[in-house]
């Protein structure tokens, strides 16, 4: 990638929303892919994906995403990984995206498909089992795929209340490991009575998961009591950890609007108080994944309102380049105004 090289379509994320819109552009579009890390993002911690159109026994998240980054770069997008993208500008018609190696890249579209960031435990031997046992989520896509097992959860909130329910119907037992003195505040009171009185879910409170352990896939955790200090190991060999995300938007402050959590808002979403935003200089309403900027689509889960499964990113990557598409036959005086 040279210095200030154009490209039709730029994607920031390489993640199953961001490879997914690489495929569909570079077949037609001049495409680059940047990414802060490699590609795949979260999805190869995905041990099975039992509803992907196409495989009837599953596929990992892995195998999944490689063959996106292969078909990709067969059809001729560039990828420039590990090289996060650091700011934007916008001016006229052009996007420029500034690398943190100094870089810059301009693009007519952008498609920000940056995901987010779960909070971890911050524990080494918990975490180097993630993709084996362990798995950082906000919710629980396939909760039949656990059947029969013990299951853990780390996580004192409403989505992991809900998990734990969802996953009662199918584990043998489902144990909500919660640091604090209670179940979160942000737990309705009836989901939290409604995990009280579910015969097979337990919450250990003022319990936090120390260590994890097994040979190359997690066959249990040590708890430890934070108040009486006593710690206890347990067998598991699903351990689910639901603290919650935080979308990769930090480096866009100032340029695309966000939510109050960081969340890309898109769409309808942008029309508040019987308005568009002040800085949106378009003729026409945003297109439903378009951000506060035009020709800047937000795809995946660092979207506001995003449905977070595999699938469901991939769908979104495809239908921002048709949008993408859509708008490159605009004039670029209908659609973007002065420098942002």
């Amino acid at each position: 990638m040279t210095e200030r090289e154009h490209y039709d379509v730029a994607v920031i994320g390489a993640g199953p929303a961001g490879l997914a819109a690489a495929v569909t552009a570079a077949a037609a579009l001049k495409t680059t892919v940047i990414d802060a890390y490699g590609a795949g993002g979260s999805a190869p911690a995905t041990p099975v994906i039992h509803n992907y159109p196409g495989f009837m026994d599953g596929v990992s998240g892995a195998d999944l995403t490689r063959r996106i980054y292969e078909q990709a770069q067969r059809l001729g997008a560039s990828f420039a990984l590990t090289d996060p993208a650091v700011g934007l500008s916008t001016h006229a018609a052009e996007h420029t995206v500034t690398l943190a190696d100094g870089a810059t890249i301009s693009s007519s579209v952008l498609v920000i498909a940056t995901g987010v960031a779960y909070r971890t435990l911050g524990v080494p031997s918990v975490d180097k089992l993630t993709g084996a046992g362990v798995t950082y989520a906000d919710s629980v896509a396939e909760p039949a795929a656990l059947a029969g097992q013990e299951v853990f959860i780390v996580g004192s909130t409403a989505a992991a209340a809900q998990a734990a329910l969802d996953l009662a119907k199918h584990a043998s037992s489902v144990t909500m490991v919660v640091r604090a003195g209670s179940l979160d505040a942000s737990v309705p009171a009836g989901l939290a009575k409604e995990v009280d009185r579910t015969r097979n879910i337990r919450v250990r409170v003022n319990t936090q998961v120390v260590e994890g352990f097994g040979e190359g896939r997690l066959e249990g955790v040590r708890l430890r009591h934070r108040v009486s200090g006593t710690i206890e190991a347990v067998r598991t060999r699903a351990l689910l950890i639901m603290m919650g995300a935080d979308p990769n938007t930090e480096w866009l402050k100032g340029s695309v609007l966000r939510d109050d959590a960081g969340y890309l808002m898109t769409g309808t979403e942008l029309w508040r108080n019987g308005r568009w935003p002040a800085e949106w200089p378009a003729e026409r309403a945003p297109l439903l994944l378009e951000t506060s900027v035009p020709r800047v689509f937000a795809a995946g889960d660092v979207r506001r309102g995003a449905v977070r499964r595999v699938t469901a990113a991939i769908l979104e990557g495809m239908l921002a380049i048709m949008l993408a598409r859509q708008v490159l036959r605009e004039p670029a005086q209908s659609t973007v105004g002065a420098a942002s």
